[in-house]
């Protein structure tokens, strides 16, 4: 059974999928019938599956590919890279001390008529570590020049953007000029839910399709706290009370259940 609260958009849910079980990433060809099934038991109609698959082919996530009767799909090298940095991102995620020291303002000005670029920048910069602190000003309490220049390159606007490298000031209430752009209360909160919702599973007790379902879920639950977390320096601003608990909670589950959860996908996915 899914969890309530649990309500990511079919095609956030694909990439997840994907990302977690198509191995190799950039050779693996998966099924479609195989993916509308597994979406369906994880909530969503065949309809609003087969939709999904479809727009992330246009938008050049995933290739697609008839063989015979059936069409298969498999990740885009830009799908394959942009998951590398999402690996790098969630399994380093409060994992090491970050000890106060260089921070990043990025200032970006792009124009309505690539919005598209911008919308891209956004996301990107939000997992990153980036929060907005007034509209088109942007802070991470790290230093992120080299992943920044390197994007603002990839999306053609670096003559719409200024990057500044600096420090906090020795008098400035460091927790609450964070908190303009970062809800740190809501992290917190959020955090402590993950721990309460998986805390209690006991991995030898479930199937192959219940650890599907629940690693599955704990992956795409997991994956949003880089976007939500900036990681400020801890000598600065205590650490979410519960977030050393959801990270070990999520690499001790994420570990124990790979088999069954992989075997269930692979039998879904080979036809």
């Amino acid at each position: 059974m899914v969890a309530e609260g649990f309500e990511p958009s079919p095609q956030e849910l694909v990439i997840t999928l994907l990302g977690s079980y198509a191995h190799p990433r950039e050779t693996r060809r998966i099924w479609s019938g195989g993916l509308v099934a597994l979406l369906a038991e994880l909530g969503f109609s065949d309809g609003a599956a087969r939709i999904a698959l479809a727009r992330l082919a246009r938008r050049d996530l995933l290739a697609r590919h008839r063989e015979g009767r059936h069409v298969h799909y498999s990740l885009t090298a830009r799908t394959v890279a942009l998951l590398a940095d999402g690996d790098r991102r969630i399994f380093s995620l409060g994992r090491r001390e970050r000890p106060a020291g260089t921070w990043t303002v990025l200032w970006q000005n792009i124009p309505e008529n690539r919005r598209p670029a911008r919308e891209r920048l956004v996301r990107r910069l939000r997992f990153l570590g980036f929060g907005p602190y007034t509209d088109g000003t942007w802070i991470a309490p790290h230093d992120r020049e080299a992943e920044v220049l390197a994007l603002l390159a990839e999306l053609d606007v670096t003559e719409h953007a200024g990057l500044f490298l600096g420090r906090p000031s020795a008098g400035l209430d460091v927790r609450r000029f964070a908190g303009r752009a970062w809800d740190l209360d809501e992290l917190s909160a959020r955090y402590d839910t993950f721990v309460e919702e998986y805390g209690g599973y006991a991995p030898g007790e479930l199937g192959d399709p219940e650890a599907f379902e629940v690693r599955t879920r704990l992956v795409h639950t997991f994956r949003a706290f880089p976007a939500l977390d900036p990681e400020l320096p801890a000598d600065l601003v205590p650490a979410p009370r519960c977030r050393a608990a959801a990270v070990e909670l999520f690499h001790d589950l994420y570990t124990t259940l790979a088999p069954a959860a992989q075997r269930h996908f692979d039998k879904a996915v080979d036809p």
